[in-house]
């Protein structure tokens, strides 16, 4: 074999390098809406990152680097479980992207969600977040009187909040850490969900988890409290069968069916792992932004102590759970917040016959709607809940260990951001995983609906993470494909109807995809 010049050899390999570099940036801008590994070359940015002065342009980020100042604008990190659902957390520390109801709701951003820390001796209480990025302050979109014209109506945007944020991750962590010129404490959250390479039962889960770390970094103890805020956002139409429950320690939201629409059913819960944790389930019933205005009271005065669910008129709009703590100069301590979701069925259906038709058959026996694999895996919302904290520790004991192995590398950081980057589409509402444990995938996400139905075969059959990973969720898809999706010619559909079952072949094979 000819041997190539050897100038035409470096240049192709610089070739190579900028494809790679490029491949790395799209990944960026569209895996799983813009969550990348980027962790600190010089560290662990918990131990680097706190105590850096607030830079108003960020310096030149290198790869498998930290996220800051305006590199923190797009940055959403996606947490949940595979086929379960998603939430993000920002690059600042919000949540957002909720997309719990087997949909992409990408713009689905809580106003009051939010932590909180208060610090007796200074006086002061801060959102556990960084600045809040500009598109956001003048580019909300909302109600006539709920979008950035009228100051963006009860969100937490101008409420004091720490000065500087910096985000790195390991996927599935993400690490965010936060200071304050002044301010006696340090903060590091970090942000995961289960991810157990040959284990998909556990890494199926719908659910995250948010460690918060406090470090006193003054000389001097303090006292605090903190705290998670938020307001209901599973309700959806008829408040009487909406509903918050407190927990010893934390809350649940509730919503109950619909008569008309039963997929509206769905629960959610934020527990701390935090023997001190106290429970408010009685937010101030009012109008406008008044339930914020009196939470925000509460946080700022220290308030900490179990208020009960109402038992008249309408419902808490709300809830928090608190958890008091002091810390001597140089101590740290960590609040661990689990979550965990439970959305039974769908109005999802792609291909399949409609529901009317299903109710005249009485020989049919199909499901014509979506329903998620977690759905029969748990009976009801307390099993998943109980499993979660149970589970809690040995499972951050094994997603750590595939982290570690996973970033032991000497692979190119370039190779190593942009495989990271591809991994985080797993824990995106890309991927569904119905009631009889099958993977089912759209190519990508719209805003608010999937793009391109049915597991593409030539596209999802180019994919390797999920055979290497997880071998028994790969075969689901052959399953798929030689079974529902092949007639007795032989000839295969391509795209597979949701929920999965027999289609029509009149369109023709895409030999890329067997």
């Amino acid at each position: 074999m000819k041997t190539p010049p050897k100038e035409k050899t470096e240049t192709h390999l610089q070739n190579r390098r900028d494809f790679i570099k490029a491949s790395a940036g799209v990944a960026t801008a569209i895996g799983a809406f813009g969550a990348i590994s980027a962790y600190a070359q010089a560290g662990n940015p918990r131990e680097s990152a706190i105590g850096q002065p607030s830079d108003k342009v960020a310096p030149e980020r290198v790869f498998n680097g930290v996220y800051q100042g305006s590199q923190l604008s797009q940055v959403a990190f996606p947490l949940g479980g595979i086929g379960a659902g998603m939430v993000c957390i920002e690059g600042t520390g919000r949540l957002s992207h909720l997309s719990l109801r087997h949909r992409p709701e990408i713009f689905n951003e809580p106003k009051d969600v939010f932590s909180a820390l208060w610090i007796k001796q200074t006086g002061t209480a801060r959102v556990l977040e960084g600045p809040v990025p500009d598109w956001k302050k003048f580019g909300l979109k909302g109600s006539e009187f709920a979008g950035s014209g009228n100051g963006g109506t009860g969100t937490t945007y101008g409420l004091p909040r720490f000065a500087k944020a910096v985000f790195a991750s390991r996927f599935p962590f993400a690490d965010i850490t936060l200071n304050h010129p002044g301010l006696p404490v340090d903060v590091a959250i970090r942000a995961w969900s289960p991810f157990v390479p040959g284990d998909s039962y556990h890494s199926s889960l719908p659910v995250a988890a948010l460690e918060f770390t406090f470090v006193n970094t003054g000389s001097e103890r303090i006292d605090c409290v903190y705290s998670f805020n938020a307001k209901n956002f599973m309700s959806v139409g008829d408040d009487k069968l909406s509903s918050v429950e407190t927990l010893p320690n934390g809350f649940v939201f509730c919503q109950k069916p619909l008569p008309d629409k039963p997929q509206a059913e769905g629960y959610f819960s934020a527990v701390a792992l935090d023997p001190n944790t106290k429970s408010n389930g009685r937010w101030f019933r009012g109008g406008w932004f008044d339930a914020l205005t009196m939470i925000w009271e509460d946080i700022a005065s220290g308030f900490c102590d179990n208020r009960s669910v109402p038992t008249e008129g309408d419902p808490s709009p709300g809830a928090s759970l608190m958890v008091p703590f002091s810390l001597v100069p140089g101590e740290k301590k960590t609040v661990p917040v689990l979550f965990s979701w439970y959305v039974p069925s769908s109005n999802l259906s792609v291909d399949a016959p409609p529901a009317s038709a299903c109710a005249k058959d009485e020989k049919c026996s199909c499901n014509p709607f979506y329903k998620p694999w977690y759905s029969v895996a748990f009976p009801d919302f307390p099993a998943l809940r109980s499993l979660w904290q149970r589970e809690y520790a040995e499972l951050r004991e094994k997603t750590q260990r595939f982290t570690d192995c996973f970033y032991d590398t000497n692979l190119m950081p370039e190779v190593v951001e942009a495989v990271a980057a591809n991994l985080s589409i797993l824990k995106s509402p890309t991927i569904l995983r119905q009631a009889d444990g099958r993977l089912w995938a759209w190519e990508g996400c719209f805003d608010s609906g999937g793009c391109c139905s049915g597991s593409c075969t030539h596209v999802w059959n180019y994919a390797q993470a999920i055979a290497h990973l997880f071998p028994d969720l790969e075969r689901t898809y052959r399953q798929t494909e030689f079974g529902e999706n092949q007639d007795g010619n032989g000839h295969q559909r391509f795209r597979a109807a949701l929920p999965i079952q027999p289609g029509k072949h009149g369109f023709h094979a895409a030999a890329d995809g067997q």
